[in-house]
């Protein structure tokens, strides 16, 4: 039943966004292993791609604490060392979506909610999965690359 009405809500909320094209503040989650696996998400709703966690930002939420909130909330993991390495625009059912790309080190076993998420796994960055995000292939080897821990 949660994920019937997830899938509703999705396509409520993907018409409103198309005709009232609000601003929108998100964050997407590059949780790292030990290994340098990446953490990906599968969504009940929306898109069956592979993506990182990742959600809203509430209002006047630190984009690292959004970010730690986010992985608990969709995969049980901690994120630990979180940095914000880029903010970008992207286009979300018509949306002006400012996404914050904050990286960090996954500690626990990922564990889907069941409701929002339907799978979660780490994947090497040179065997990502498909289908992914589109644009994610290149980007997300990059951003992973950024990311520096201990800095």
């Amino acid at each position: 039943m949660h994920r019937a009405f997830y899938r509703l809500a999705h396509r409520v909320r993907a018409q409103i966004w198309r005709v009232w094209k609000p601003r929108l503040d998100g964050v997407r989650v590059l949780a790292l292993d030990g290994q340098g696996r990446l953490l990906l998400v599968r969504h009940s709703y929306g898109s069956s791609a592979w993506m990182p966690p990742g959600g809203g930002l509430r209002r006047g939420e630190d984009p690292l604490h959004a970010g730690a909130r986010e992985l608990v909330e969709e995969t049980g993991c901690r994120l630990e060392n979180p940095q914000l390495l880029e903010v970008r625009p992207e286009d979300l059912h018509g949306a002006d979506n400012r996404v914050r790309i904050v990286a960090g080190r996954a500690v626990g076993t990922p564990v889907p909610d069941g409701r929002e998420i339907v799978a979660s796994a780490f994947f090497a960055l040179d065997a990502l999965p498909e289908p992914l995000l589109k644009g994610h292939r290149e980007a997300l080897p990059l951003w992973a690359a950024q990311y520096a821990p201990g800095d």
